[in-house]
């Protein structure tokens, strides 16, 4: 199994770097924004560019594969046990405003689990890679998580799902608990990058409410292959076909934001 999946990841490489060929051709460009549901849920002709390419490259290696993709939907195969999760631009606001800081991101579960994943971020020319236990590599450097353990010394980032405006799961509450700590939040954009950061150690957590699977199969599997955690906000294991909440940390912090999420208060000393 090893080798094909080793197989699935080299093409995964090779396919991601095409469709960020074809998001920097496109990156400030003139283009038509559209939108879907949702506030800022913005789609490009370029995200579906992307997604048409990878869809077309797996199709045309993998025929009997079923696909699940942000833009396209899902093209399931019955026989299949192998799935490809696609986003083919994660960060189009992002990108819509000229600000180059967008991913493409590519997994492959079996049976409903991540066995190999990449994240892609064309504008830095990263390449963010892992296989089932095998590690994570960024430009084939192997990553690892940090050793933060305390929250007066962590670096977090976090998202906001479209209907924030619900404050679902209390998500405003959240944030406001975790920004009295004190810790420094980034809110970058791409959910992909945001876990391939913490597998890289650059983030020491990252929450967010609402992702679906094309958002986060790939980055999940790099920060565990990294050495770091990821759950539900009340540390159950996380399910990751769905619409959903996901904590990933480098696990030193995971009972700390843990507390703080599942609870939604925590004292501070």
């Amino acid at each position: 199994m090893s080798k094909i999946i080793k197989e699935w990841a080299s093409f995964a490489k090779e396919t991601a770097l095409l469709a960020g060929d074809v998001l920097k051709k496109g990156f400030g460009s003139s283009f038509i924004i559209g939108s879907k549901p949702g506030k800022k849920n913005l789609v490009t002709q370029y995200d579906r560019a992307s997604e048409n390419l990878i869809i077309t490259e797996i199709k045309s290696r993998y025929p009997t594969h079923s696909i699940i993709a942000e833009e396209s939907g899902s093209f399931i195969q019955q026989e299949s046990q192998v799935t490809w999760i696609i986003d083919p631009l994660d960060g189009t606001v992002n990108f819509a405003h000229e600000i180059p800081i967008f991913s493409i991101s590519i997994a492959v579960a079996v049976n409903k689990e991540i066995v190999c994943g990449v994240v892609y971020q064309p504008m830095t020319r990263e390449l963010f890679v892992a296989q089932k236990k095998q590690g994570a590599f960024l430009n084939d450097r192997l990553l690892n998580i940090s050793f933060v353990s305390q929250m007066n010394q962590a670096f977090l980032a976090t998202g906001f799902p479209y209907d924030v405006h619900k404050d679902p799961l209390h998500c405003i509450e959240s944030f406001s608990e975790l920004l009295r700590t004190g810790a420094p939040i980034r809110r970058l954009g791409s959910a992909a990058i945001d876990l391939a950061y913490v597998a890289a150690g650059r983030f020491d957590g990252f929450w967010e409410v609402g992702l679906n699977s094309w958002d986060m199969a790939a980055g999940m599997l790099l920060v565990k292959e990294a050495g770091g955690m990821v759950t539900h906000y009340d540390g159950t294991e996380h399910q990751i076909f769905g619409y959903h909440n996901l904590l990933a940390t480098n696990k030193y912090l995971h009972p700390i934001m843990i507390d703080y999420l599942s609870k939604g208060k925590h004292e501070t000393n």
